[in-house]
């Protein structure tokens, strides 16, 4: 498990900017092959992100994943303060593309597939929430449409969903992924600096 930083695309861009394949090599600790990622987060989220060493593993894992049997809490930092302290966003999500706004999700409640994502208030700091979202199912930017959507406030930052005027705060903080007859796999990662900048530097 690494802890991707914030701007780092998974995948290769188009652009043929940097991605986290230019740093595989580095993670490969006398293996013979170049770990690959499991999931996936988005290039503006950072956090614990599980490279498998061997496809076997792969496949392993990614079953996991796929019955969700993965336990995943993201922090994000969003503009409002909910009126709950806690709560359960179930809303489902369905991709939408358009020449002018490009692609993005959206909520579709007849088309689009499950999408649940549990959340609770961490801390609040001049009109502003922190909160950890523990989603259920893993959609694309489910955790930015869902704060967004369900809760009313978009995450600081987001670039499709709210505004692009500062990093984007969500941030991959824990991961714990089972194995057979072995402990789970479990990694926490410390929240950036640039939360602490938007003043949520002691939460976790």
């Amino acid at each position: 498990i690494v802890d991707k930083p914030s701007g780092l695309p998974v995948d290769p861009p188009r652009d043929g900017s940097l991605s986290l394949e230019n740093h595989l090599q580095a993670l490969m600790f006398g293996f013979k092959r170049w770990p690959t990622a499991v999931h996936r987060l988005d290039r503006d989220t950072s956090g614990c992100l599980l490279l498998a060493r061997n496809p076997k593993a792969h496949a392993r894992f990614q079953q996991a994943f796929e019955a969700k049997d993965v336990v995943k809490h993201y922090l994000a930092v969003v503009e409002g303060v909910p009126e709950a302290k806690s709560g359960v966003i179930d809303l489902p999500l369905a991709k939408r593309s358009s020449a002018e706004a490009g692609w993005r999700m959206v909520v579709d409640t007849k088309k689009g597939k499950a999408a649940v994502t549990a959340w609770e208030m961490v801390a609040e700091y001049e009109g502003r929430t922190l909160i950890r979202f523990i989603p259920e199912t893993g959609r694309t930017h489910q955790i930015r449409v869902h704060a967004a959507e369900g809760l009313g406030f978009p995450i600081v930052g987001d670039p499709v969903y709210g505004k692009a005027d500062v990093p984007m705060l969500l941030h991959s903080a824990f991961l714990s992924v089972p194995r057979d007859g072995k402990p789970p796999v479990e990694a926490t990662a410390p929240l950036p600096e640039s939360f602490a900048k938007a003043g949520f530097s002691l939460a976790s």
